[in-house]
């Protein structure tokens, strides 16, 4: 039988949704089957609830694991029908056909946010208690005093016990960030003795995106910038000289004025590409007057989104200043800020105590990602990113923080940087910026640079040139211990990245060569693919090297080691010189480890299918259960990967390196914001267990 959640909004305007997500994130990694039903939307259609939307693009939920119950409308109607039984009747329903497929639901109540708050709070109880759901309460502290804070919290504990509540956990969110250890001293624990998890308020959650200002506005987008994930920090309504506006504009400010002011349109499309002032997040344009052609031409190429209303400046501003962020929005960078209050307030143990959720049996990719950033925030590394002019990095540098996984420095021009970063709406604060040109560390570099290469005919002189190539002055800054490791490749090849680091990070003691692997995420486990990156064609001892690595690879990323040793032949039913290689590199691999479960030649059927293993291997502990699949050369790893990736829908991550002293990894050209935020990750965890 499911386990139901139920998260009620105490009061109005809560960020509930703040904890539907914390909680989503968190039961993905104990639970095997997690689902999310919202009894009450706010729009025309339950499917098309942002909330259920959200839930399915970011948690992987399917349409029968994440819905929607009554809209507001028929819920209204039911209740001035008399016809409450039948409210509590089709929720039950619609819950029931969610639970028949999960082992865990989160139930998201009302936001307490229409005319009778009365009426919401006893139909969040009563929905509670029919679908045998535990409550977590959530308080908003919002423009709350601290001993107002702590008397909501008690109050709210007294009301759902009158109405016979399960409470699993109370939970202030929106506070003051300066009050938050106060609020925290001055919540009464109740009568578990649970503590109150208490959450700050946090702007780039509450602070409008221009998408949610568009919608809120239906406004029509004239030219500019696509990208609408930029954040309104403030509203700036033109209606002065251009010389007092721009000396009051403001960084991520809305601009809005009339329609035939091209002289602010002007003046705010030279603010933004000029590096020494501010960048707005938008304009918009009101009255619906014609807008000069060539004025418009300008403005297409503005880096933020400009906009056209029919309304006057003073009722756009006024719309305008009511619209308020919401992670419903789906935005990664809400997504990601949210997490990271989450997981920075809240004691995810403590909580799965209260639980007493059955472990997990199946090792999804969503959950193997989330446990790989948890793992990463446990014990905080830095790390170097050497691209910082590639608009990718930046947005991943900036979930990432947002996310509290790891402390970051970037390389670059620092003036192009946050330029660049402005100009796509990206947030760097708490980011650190390195210019290797101009840095005070260059100096130093190059001089133990050409010390470790002088053998090679290596000159101060050539040491400081090298030391301009960000991938040389990042491996540099591993090398001498100034950050933990670094993640590049973006813009770059696998050479850029992989020479420095061989010439004087070097590799492991007993580790002949640097190899790779890819962690190939299947829908239920993991496997482990090498070397499908770095080495094309590897002789017996350095396959065996390989195995040994990605054996080791495997076991830090929780995946029990079953070597592997593919051919185009099994067992001895064929010879060969290839065959004879792997034949021979994998008594290496058993003289080197005796304790590692080691299999080759072995074909990938006889290695992953059991019926095949028990007619080709019989009695092997490693054929039809394979985890570790080390392939002869690179042309058969590369096509492999690929190939599985394609057509299994595997999620590959990688090209993990392995073999050297200090972690480097290195990334697709073609890689995503995502990816890169899972590399880093990984660099993170190798950091942590060298």
């Amino acid at each position: 039988m499911a386990r139901g959640i139920y998260i009620s909004a105490m009061t109005p305007g809560s960020g509930k949704s703040l904890v539907t997500l914390g909680l989503a994130d968190m039961l993905l990694r104990h639970a095997d089957r997690v689902g999310f039903f919202r009894p009450i939307v706010e729009g025309a259609e339950p499917a098309q609830d942002p909330m259920v939307r959200l839930m399915q693009r970011k948690f992987n939920l399917t349409a029968q694991t994440s819905r929607g119950g009554l809209t507001r409308r028929e819920l209204r109607a039911l209740l001035v029908a008399g016809e409450r039984g039948e409210v509590d009747t089709r929720c039950m329903a619609i819950y029931n056909e969610v639970a028949a497929h999960c082992d865990v639901v989160i139930i998201e109540g009302t936001d307490l946010s229409g005319h009778d708050v009365a009426l919401e709070f006893d139909l969040n109880a009563r929905l509670a208690n029919d679908l045998g759901a535990v409550v977590v309460a959530v308080v908003n502290a919002r423009e709350m005093s601290v001993a107002d804070t702590a008397d909501a919290v008690d109050l709210a504990r007294r009301e759902l016990g009158a109405a016979r509540c399960d409470l699993l956990a109370m939970m202030v969110n929106r506070a003051e960030p300066d009050d938050v250890d106060d609020v925290r001293a001055a919540v009464r624990p109740g009568a578990s003795g649970r503590p109150v998890y208490v959450m700050p308020e946090q702007s780039e959650i509450s602070q409008p995106s221009m998408s949610e200002v568009a919608k809120a506005l239906d406004a029509r987008q004239i030219a500019g910038s696509a990208s609408l994930e930029r954040d309104v920090v403030g509203i700036k309504v033109a209606a002065m000289t251009v010389g007092n506006f721009i000396s009051q504009l403001n960084h991520g400010n809305l601009v809005i004025a009339p329609s035939d002011r091209a002289d602010v349109m002007v003046a705010a499309l030279a603010s933004a590409v000029s590096a020494e002032f501010p960048v707005p997040s938008g304009m918009v344009l009101t009255g619906g007057l014609p807008i000069d052609p060539g004025i418009l031409a300008l403005l297409s190429q503005a880096p933020f989104p400009v906009f056209a209303v029919d309304v006057d400046t003073y009722t756009a501003a006024r719309q305008v200043s009511r619209v308020r962020g919401e992670i419903s929005s789906g935005q990664r960078r809400k997504v990601a800020a949210a997490l990271g209050v989450w997981t920075r307030h809240v004691d995810e143990d403590e909580l799965l105590e209260r639980l007493e959720l059955p472990r997990p049996e199946k090792t999804t990719p969503l959950r193997f990602l989330n446990e790989l950033i948890v793992r990463a925030r446990a014990q905080r590394k830095h790390i170097v990113l050497p691209e910082g002019l590639d608009p990718r990095v930046l947005r991943a540098a900036e979930i990432l923080r947002r996310r509290d996984v790891c402390a970051l420095t970037l390389l670059g021009p620092e003036g192009q940087v946050r330029e660049l970063a402005a100009s796509e709406g990206i947030d760097l604060s708490g980011i650190s910026l390195i210019n290797p040109a101009t840095s005070g560390l260059r100096d130093d570099f190059a001089r133990e640079y050409a010390a470790l290469r002088a053998k090679k005919g290596v000159t101060l002189d050539d040491a400081r040139e090298r030391m301009l190539h960000g991938a040389y002055f990042g491996t540099m800054m591993v090398h001498l211990g100034r950050v933990d490791g670094m993640v590049s490749g973006a813009a770059h090849t696998t050479a850029n990245t992989i020479r420095p680091a061989l010439e004087f990070i070097r590799t492991k003691e007993g580790v002949e060569i640097v190899s790779s692997v890819f962690l190939m995420l299947l829908q239920d486990r993991v496997l482990v693919y090498g070397d499908c990156a770095v080495n094309p064609d590897p002789d017996a001892g350095q396959l065996a090297d390989i195995a040994l690595a990605s054996a080791e690879t495997a076991a830090r990323f929780g995946v029990t080691p079953r070597v592997a040793m593919l051919s185009y032949s099994t067992g001895v039913s064929s010879h060969g010189e290839s065959v004879e290689m792997v034949r021979e590199a994998t008594e290496m691999v058993r003289t080197r480890r005796p304790d590692l479960p080691v299999e080759g030649p072995i074909q990938y059927d006889a290695a992953v299918d059991a019926s095949t293993a028990a007619s080709k291997l019989p009695g092997s502990t490693v054929a039809g259960q394979a985890t570790v699949f080390i392939f002869p050369d690179l042309n058969t790893g590369n096509n492999t990967y690929k190939a599985v990736q394609q057509s299994a829908g595997a999620v590959a991550v990688g090209p993990i390196l392995q073999g050297l002293r200090k972690p480097v990894n290195d990334l697709s050209r073609g890689c995503t914001v995502e990816d890169i935020v899972n590399t880093v990750a990984i660099t993170v965890v190798q950091a942590q267990e060298d």
